[in-house]
């Protein structure tokens, strides 16, 4: 059976807490043949937001091994060569990235951020849930792009397509 080449992504944001997190573990879970996931941000908060583990743990996600951590991790020289970068914030977007290995192709995904102050729990609790599932609907239409077939600026147009769908 021939290898089937897997992708490598990385989602970005400015504390890699929330959003970025939910991305790595969505795409893990529906792209897992298909893709690599990985998270980081500008400026990491050092961990997890609470919330987030919450929201994965009731959509039956293991959460071990999540963590805050730094961009930085993946510009080193012994870092896996990324195919695709995907900010999910207008912040990090708007920020100088590294440079990457594998000069990866870019997207933004304006995603509200979950993580942000809330007037109660409840309702922070709901932006969780809603923010995942965005996540979740654009990951599957992510996947469903036949990457392998295309040629590098198709690919990127489709991607571009996807960037805003509000």
């Amino acid at each position: 059976m021939p290898q089937v080449r897997q992708y490598n992504v990385l989602f970005l944001c400015t504390g890699n807490s929330a959003r970025s997190v939910m991305a790595e573990a969505l795409l893990k879970r529906w792209g897992k043949n298909k893709f690599n996931s990985y998270s980081a941000g500008s400026q990491p908060k050092g961990k997890v937001h609470p919330k987030t583990l919450e929201t994965l743990k009731k959509n039956d996600f293991d959460t071990l091994g999540f963590e805050s951590k730094s961009w930085d991790k993946f510009s080193e020289i012994d870092s896996p060569d990324m195919d695709i970068v995907i900010t999910v914030c207008s912040n990090a977007a708007n920020e100088i990235c590294p440079i990457f290995p594998g000069k990866p192709l870019s997207l933004h995904w304006n995603i509200d951020d979950p993580a942000r102050e809330f007037s109660s729990e409840k309702d922070q609790e709901d932006e969780f849930a809603k923010i995942f599932i965005e996540i979740e609907q654009r990951i599957k239409s992510f996947i469903n792009i036949p990457i392998e077939k295309m040629e590098k600026n198709i690919f990127e147009d489709k991607l571009n397509e996807m960037s805003d769908p509000r």
